[in-house]
């Protein structure tokens, strides 16, 4: 199944309350019913570091780095996965697996000017660093103001 979350790091406060309402009614209905929830299964964390650089961690417990995948494209950032699936033996006999190994999908709106520094992976975190460059000409300056009548 995959999961995709978009998010901006500038998001509108009417943006967060929904997704909140909503992820809330998926989890209520999801009891009910006895399906998953459609949100995802890989939780995930954004720290501001300084002005221009973020950092982004991803949980995902199990996966080996060539299971992974990070790609840039036109201002979005996708992380992705595959586990490997290993044989099942038919002749045992299991009282319960619970355990998954599927796909999954994040979709992150990162706007313009976006690098991405590297990706490391450590004890299941996904962790990659991400820096916003500013073009000079959009980077404020100070106009010094000379005073005439000193003079």
């Amino acid at each position: 199944m995959s999961n995709i979350r978009s998010f901006s790091l500038f998001p509108a406060l009417s943006d967060n309350l929904l997704s909140n309402r909503f992820d809330q009614m998926d989890r209520l209905f999801s009891q009910l019913t006895g399906n998953r929830p459609l949100t995802s299964e890989h939780p995930y964390n954004l720290k501001q570091i300084n002005e221009s650089n973020y950092q982004l961690t991803v949980s995902v417990p199990g996966y080996k780095e060539d299971e992974l995948s990070v790609s840039l494209k036109g201002g979005k950032l996708y992380v992705q996965g595959e586990q490997s699936t290993e044989l099942v033996n038919d002749s045992e006999k299991w009282i319960h697996q619970g355990i998954t190994q599927n796909k999954f999908s994040l979709e992150f709106n990162l706007g313009k000017n976006v690098k991405i520094e590297n990706a490391e992976l450590s004890s299941g975190l996904l962790t990659l660093n991400i820096e916003y460059e500013i073009p000079e000409e959009e980077k404020p300056r100070v106009i010094a103001i000379e005073n005439k009548d000193t003079k």
